[in-house]
């Protein structure tokens, strides 16, 4: 595999590098510019440099969609996927481009994954579902069949998703909920079952 620069030196980047040296993949810089010095001995470089390592691959190993959509319109370097060693994908499962999927993670056959996609630590992607790009599936989520996730959406830690469900574009799912019921876009959902308690403008 490519040589590999990570944008992000936070919190969630330490599990996306984690995952990439534990398969021995060469991490050759992290760029953010919060932080200087190393993490798990890979320098970290403060602001992204374009020029740096032309031919390396890139991830955004940040959590929050918004973010990571942001800093991936300002990457040069092309994208690639990771899929840690631990996780369980069919082969008949289709992924965009700057995906993550993290130790654990469960995703079955004929399900389609858009860009800079994180699917966190032992989630769970049933048959036929469609996650468009930047969404973040946290911990320990699932998704049952056939559901559709929107573009930007959180889908909380714990939380199930029964089959057949549509979640809108830049919306939150709860942590533990239950969702029972489609919901629209922009709209913060919690409960079990979830019901609509906020909505916001984007």
């Amino acid at each position: 595999m490519a040589k590999i620069i990570l944008q992000g030196g936070g919190e969630h980047a330490k599990v996306v590098l984690d995952s990439l040296l534990s398969q021995g993949i060469e991490v050759v810089a992290l760029f953010d510019p919060k932080y200087r010095g190393e993490l798990f001995g890979v320098p970290q470089l403060g602001s992204y440099d374009s020029n740096f390592e032309p031919e390396a691959k890139a991830l955004v190993a940040i959590g929050d969609n918004t973010v990571r959509k942001e800093v991936c319109g300002n990457t040069k370097h092309k994208f690639v996927n990771l899929i840690d060693q631990t996780a369980i994908v069919s082969k008949r499962a289709v992924f965009g481009l700057g995906c993550m999927v993290l130790q654990g993670t469960i995703v079955q056959a004929h399900c389609v994954i858009g860009d800079h996609v994180i699917l966190n630590t032992g989630s769970r992607v049933d048959h036929d579902c469609i996650i468009e790009s930047f969404v973040h599936v946290a911990p320990g989520a699932t998704l049952c069949g056939t559901v559709k996730v929107g573009e930007g959406s959180l889908i909380g830690a714990g939380a199930v998703v029964l089959p057949g469900i549509s979640i809108g574009r830049w919306s939150t799912v709860g942590a533990g909920s239950v969702v029972t019921h489609n919901i629209p876009d922009h709209s913060i959902a919690w409960g079990n079952p979830a019901r609509i308690h906020q909505t916001v403008n984007r």
